[in-house]
């Protein structure tokens, strides 16, 4: 409740909140197929209508509610977010606490991989892992959750060669705690913050690297929607249709500010450095 409390006091929390929280909210209504019309139901009679009062967001090349596809575009594109970056956080967690905690040894064989992998554009990096894998929405949750995973790494990395030589640390080793308890308890638990505020702030990127392999065509695959696949679908009727191709512009691009917002306040709210610059 107190972190609640501190984003709905905090101007770009409370935004960039409010934000998340609705698209979190049509992403489930779209999942559980509560949407205005059947985003999947074509009718030809009604193809390429402007938004009315029936179809607010007007109609695609085959009569779908564009506004139902957004739903459940949403619903799919959020999906692969959260998953692939579930995927990278845990992963790359896993690999900065073993990093920080192993030696040398094993601290170079990881940084060095993680370094290579970082060496390439996170967009040119998911078109390698996709055209070798193959297309699909699992495929795209892997790429992602690859791309991101050395972010994490550094991230934890970092602060957990520090915390490893504290008092603390040195202390819980001489009453003869177990290694994993010191990781957990005494590592991971003083890393919640910015792993919080990076989690946040990946999401943001991970919709946009999905919006970009949908828009690509390898990503989510039709009949299914997504927000980018609704995007390269409207390319040829831009001047016919042109809100085919803004409603789902403006849908990436709020959710990308909001995630951004809300990873903004976190870091200003759970960063001490932060809070003392700011009294």
């Amino acid at each position: 409740m107190r972190i609640v409390k501190a984003i709905l006091g905090h101007m770009s929390g409370r935004i960039g909140g409010i934000i998340v929280l609705i698209y979190i909210v049509l992403a489930i209504l779209g999942m559980l197929g509560l949407t205005p019309h059947d985003p999947l139901m074509q009718n030809r009679i009604d193809r390429l209508h402007a938004p009315n009062l029936t179809y607010w967001m007007g109609t695609d090349l085959f009569g779908r509610d564009v506004a139902s596809r957004l739903m459940n575009g949403i619903g799919e594109s959020f999906t692969v977010a959260f998953l692939s970056v579930a995927g990278a956080s845990l992963i790359g967690t896993v690999l900065g606490l073993t990093a920080a905690w192993s030696g040398k040894r094993w601290d170079g064989v990881i940084m060095r991989t993680m370094d290579v992998l970082l060496a390439f554009p996170a967009i040119l990096l998911a078109l390698l892992i996709i055209a070798i894998v193959g297309p699909g929405t699992w495929t795209s949750v892997a790429a992602i959750a690859i791309v991101y995973t050395p972010i994490f790494t550094r991230v934890v990395r970092g602060p957990a060669l520090s915390l490893k030589g504290r008092d603390f640390v040195d202390a819980a080793r001489t009453f003869g705690s177990s290694r994993s308890y010191i990781l957990t308890r005494h590592l991971l638990l003083n890393l919640v913050a910015p792993l919080t505020v990076q989690v946040t702030l990946a999401l943001a990127w991970s919709l946009l690297t999905e919006a970009g392999l949908s828009f690509l065509g390898l990503g989510t695959q039709p009949p299914a929607s997504s927000l980018g696949l609704m995007l390269s679908d409207s390319r040829n009727l831009m001047e016919t249709a042109p809100w085919l191709l803004i409603f789902p512009g403006i849908t990436i691009m709020i959710s990308i500010l909001g995630f951004n917002l809300l990873g903004d306040a976190l870091r200003d709210i759970l960063d001490p450095k932060m809070r003392r610059s700011t009294v």
